[in-house]
């Protein structure tokens, strides 16, 4: 067999008449195509304007949670002012103490991680009805993720309260059931609610019955500006057939303390706010101020309630302190009436027991009552 046929590839560069011309040079990266032997491929056309800004560098992540705020605060700027008659209950606490004479004791017991019992005992006080020195109620709550329950029986009087929340529609509304039971049967009520909120708003709507008679309503609450928000609310009673109505408008703004003062650990402070209330059914105007003067520490309250038609009036100022472990409260009306209340720790572990001193004079009508109670397991 010659050997041509079996390696005609060699035989036929050795046999070819002419040399072949070198390999082209290789192309420098992004060159031109190979089939261009023999000369330099042109260097690549320089990216067009375009193409430049079409493809800016990578965001740094800094950049990158900046644009996610701007995006989130884009949406919607006003907050969600909350309920209706949550929007001046900041001062109805500060200037309206719970005050009470003789011995105060509740035991509290959390028998699991979501049932708790509470013991109440009342002692050697004047403020009972008929007579009466002494009361004793058994309180019992239970919680979850979705809403509680709470029952609390009083034996003396024989009359049973109740109280559930419900969250409804995967967490989009909160129902709520309220009963009061007793022996004789007529001052049983029952009311049910219903909660529905947005990004900016609530409403309210209820029905239920009281003093024998049917009662609807409903109450709105809408923040106009990250500041502002504004609401109302409508409700009948049909017992006396009355038709009941007010507007509030409250106004937030900044508490002025500064970044860094001696603030007491905790969750941020409310915001310092002044609310109007008018209540067209009784003719009344309600002024409400909050101030938090150091931030967790120190907040003053002050109400004004008085009737455009007929003049009258009525002041109330309050003040809370909170130390380490203790808080101090006191609040004065225009007759001149003191109240204040104390309540210290006695331990520094969650639980410890919390001891209370209560008080309150009233010059003009020559009454002064002190008490003191103790909680123990709160």
């Amino acid at each position: 067999m010659p050997i041509q046929s079996i390696f005609p590839l060699f035989t036929t560069r050795c046999d070819s008449s002419a040399i072949p011309p070198p390999p082209p040079l290789l192309p420098p990266p992004g060159g031109s195509k190979s089939g261009e032997a023999g000369s330099t491929p042109p260097p690549p056309p320089p990216a067009a304007e375009s193409d430049k800004a079409a493809a800016p560098p990578p965001p740094s992540p800094v950049a990158a949670d900046d644009d996610i705020a701007k995006a989130a605060a884009s949406v919607s700027s006003c907050p969600n002012p909350g309920p209706l008659e949550m929007a001046t209950y900041d001062v109805r606490r500060l200037v309206s103490l719970d005050t009470y004479d003789g011995v105060r004791v509740d035991i509290s017991k959390q028998l699991s991680p979501f049932f708790a019992c509470v013991h109440s005992f009342h002692l050697g006080t004047t403020m009972l009805p008929d007579g009466k020195n002494c009361s004793y109620g058994f309180t019992t709550q239970m919680n979850d993720e979705e809403g509680f329950m709470m029952a609390r029986v009083d034996p003396e009087r024989g009359s049973v309260d109740g109280r559930i929340h419900k969250a409804l529609l995967g967490g989009l509304a909160m129902g709520k059931l309220q009963l009061g039971l007793s022996s004789e049967g007529q001052s049983d009520q029952m009311l049910g609610e219903v909660d529905i909120g947005a990004a900016t708003w609530t409403a309210n709507l209820k029905y239920g019955s009281m003093g024998g008679g049917n009662v609807f309503g409903c109450n709105y609450f809408q923040a106009v500006t990250p500041k502002l928000a504004m609401g109302g609310e409508g409700m009948y009673i049909g017992a006396n057939g009355n038709m009941l109505s007010s507007y509030t408008a409250k106004y937030s703004f900044d508490n002025g303390t500064e970044e860094g003062s001696d603030a007491a650990p905790g969750p941020p402070e409310a915001p310092s706010y002044l609310a109007a209330t008018y209540n067209a059914g009784q003719g009344m105007l309600s002024l409400n101020y909050k101030r938090a003067v150091t931030a967790q520490r120190v907040n003053i309250g002050a109400s004004l309630e008085c009737s455009p038609m007929t003049l009258e009036s009525q002041v109330l100022l309050g003040a809370e302190f909170n130390l380490t472990r203790s808080k101090m409260n006191v609040c004065i009306d225009g007759s001149g009436r003191i109240q204040s209340v104390l309540e210290t720790k006695l331990g520094r572990e969650p639980g410890s027991p919390a001891l209370n001193f209560a008080a309150e004079l009233d010059h003009g009508k020559n009454v002064m009552k002190f008490g003191y109670g103790l909680n123990i397991g709160s």
